[in-house]
């Protein structure tokens, strides 16, 4: 009952938060109902020097949410395979391998570049950290946020080759990351003397290659199921199976429950499945399904991101550091990209200002918190949610709200 109750205050909020900005605010859902709910907590907290009724009210709801549960264990499959269903496969296709070398050599340069930099940068502000968590918060931070990226470049008018790149390298790179923070994590809590080398490349492959081999599976599967029969409530049904049942398989196997989502998701949408295996009232359904569910869960999302704060310790030193992050992550995120995209550029015919467009529209999200509320307080648990809380609100709103008008001045 209490579960009901606490995802029924969820959805009101969701539903009233996101009326005001299609209203009002007329902004991209994820800017929107984050920047309202960070403004609405901010109320809360003002109000509450005269009533704290509302403020304990909304701590009670945090406390029971499990957020880096919620959103890497269940919400986070829906959403990428939502993502990947409507993606152009074909673009996807033809720009596979920098997509590829964008998500797995583009985090991994990225999270030794921002590690390295706070591990210089913070003792100078009297914050002294071990070098192998400065390299976890670089892990939580480097992957670009397929939820937050997904619904504003929709909006953004990105050339559709620079938003194949943008798109496909999100949907991938925060499963990459993810297996890139595990292995750190697990490094900085029992020691790299008593890790193997095998060990991380074992971690690795097991994580991503199975990860990915699963989704092939699924989606083989899906496909098959849903050309021997021509009714849209079993097929779309069919799907929420593949999402559901997958993760759980994911999860007991240690998979890559976010790649395996996003394969399946990229192979159950593809033209040729669409055309061989979906009627065209199927087709409608199954999009008209998975764009709600995306809707749905992207408007929770974001209101539980706004939310967070009050979970945050607050500190000056945090805040500089924070502050101080913000160019840190954007340099080092350049920086990463720069070889795969001259690599790549002249055989792929890359858009001009490449690098500019994709490091300014990499945005961060709920992973990063997610992964940042997973350390513990010997890892600098409360420093590091601080700077990742201050990277991903700066990312949100202020990228995000400024995307479309880098693009219309870059290509006008």
């Amino acid at each position: 009952m209490e579960f009901f109750f606490i995802a029924s205050i969820l959805v009101l909020l969701a539903a009233v938060f996101g009326y005001i900005n299609v209203k009002y605010l007329k902004l991209p859902n994820t800017i929107g109902l984050m920047l309202i709910t960070i403004v609405f907590t901010l109320i809360v907290f003002g109000v509450s020097y005269f009533d704290d009724t509302l403020l304990n009210a909304e701590k009670y709801i945090i406390s029971r949410i499990d957020f880096k549960s919620l959103l890497l264990d269940i919400m986070l499959s829906f959403l990428l395979f939502a993502g990947a269903l409507h993606t152009n496969f074909e673009q996807l296709k033809v720009q596979r391998w920098p997509i590829l070398a964008f998500s797995t050599l583009g985090v991994l340069a990225s999270t030794f570049l921002v590690g390295t930099a706070l591990y210089l940068l913070l003792p100078l502000l009297g914050l002294d950290t071990n070098y192998v968590y400065c390299l976890l918060f670089g892990a939580l931070i480097s992957p670009t946020d397929p939820i937050a990226v997904l619904g504003i470049l929709k909006k953004a008018g990105v050339p559709k080759k620079l938003e194949t790149k943008i798109v496909g390298e999100s949907l991938f790179n925060d499963g990459v990351g993810v297996v890139v923070f595990l292995t750190i994590f697990q490094i900085a809590d029992v020691g790299l003397e008593t890790i193997e080398p095998s060990h991380i490349v074992m971690l690795f492959v097991e994580e991503v290659i199975g990860g990915i081999a699963l989704g092939l599976l699924l989606g083989w599967i899906a496909y098959r199921n849903m050309k021997r029969i021509d009714d849209y409530q079993i097929e779309v049904i069919i799907t929420l199976a593949v999402v559901m049942f997958g993760t759980f398989i994911a999860q007991q196997f240690h998979l890559s429950a976010p790649l395996a989502m996003v394969t399946a998701g990229l192979v159950i949408g593809n033209d040729r499945v669409r055309k061989n295996a979906m009627s065209h009232t199927t087709e409608e359904y199954v999009d008209s399904f998975w764009e709600l569910i995306d809707m749905l869960l992207n408007t929770i999302l974001f209101v539980l991101i706004g939310m967070e704060m009050l979970v945050l310790v607050y500190d000056t030193k945090y805040l500089v550091a924070g502050l101080i992050t913000i160019p840190v992550v954007l340099i080092a995120r350049y920086l990463s990209l720069l070889l795969p995209i001259n690599f790549f550029k002249k055989k792929l015919d890359f858009v001009p200002k490449t690098n500019v467009v994709m490091t300014w529209g990499g945005l961060r999200g709920g992973i990063s918190i997610a992964l940042a509320l997973s350390l513990t307080q010997i890892m600098n648990r409360d420093l590091f949610l601080f700077i990742t809380y201050i990277v991903v609100v700066f990312s949100i709103l202020i990228q995000g709200m400024s995307i479309e008008k880098l693009v219309k001045k870059l290509y006008k």
